[in-house]
Parts: C-alpha cells; sequence; structure tokens
C-alpha cells in the first residue's frame, strides 16, 4: 500500500524520520553499499537485528520479537551486522 502525501498522513514522517536515522546511524554510515542487492541484504539483516537483538528504551530495554531470559551458561558474542553490533547469548554446556 502506498501513502499519499498529504495532511491525513502527517503523523507519520516523525516515525519514519526515526526508523531512517537509526538504519543510518547503526548501519550505513559505516559501510560501503556497492549496489542494489548488497543494499537489501544489509537492510533485511538490521531488520532482523532490530526486531531480535536489539533493546529499546520504550518496550523497557526488551526486543519487539519475544525472547526468553538465559540465566546459566557462559556468555558468548554473537557478530551481527558484518560485526558492527553483537548478540550476547549464555551458552549452557550440560557436563
Amino acid at each position: 500500500m502506498l501513502l499519499q502525501p498529504g495532511w491525513v498522513h502527517i503523523w507519520q514522517n516523525g516515525y519514519v524520520e526515526r526508523l531512517i536515522g537509526s538504519i543510518r546511524r547503526e548501519s550505513l554510515d559505516h559501510l560501503v553499499v556497492f549496489d542494489e542487492a548488497q543494499l537489501r541484504r544489509v537492510l533485511k539483516n538490521y531488520v532482523c537485528y532490530y526486531n531480535q537483538v536489539r533493546p529499546h528504551l520504550s518496550l523497557d530495554k526488551e526486543t519487539p520479537d519475544f525472547r526468553r531470559r538465559q540465566k546459566t551458561g557462559r556468555i558468548a558474542a554473537i557478530p551481527m551486522l558484518g560485526g558492527l553490533h553483537h548478540q550476547y547469548v549464555r551458552i549452557y554446556y550440560g557436563f
């Protein structure tokens, strides 16, 4: 669905501008994109990072996609977005 410009949708500008700013600051400002296919891959990876890993203040530092808290195990870092960001998880070794 394509939104038509006009006063009816003006409240959406702030949300879109904030999202675009987050994408630029957290990924695109640190990368050199050579073609549209690479840009699509970067944006697809960013969407996964944004929804599954990145904490949001408005959600009380939770992620939009629910994740169970891990209380035991060794902490490991998983690189995201080519190493720009990391997901920290606990790895349990069942000895």
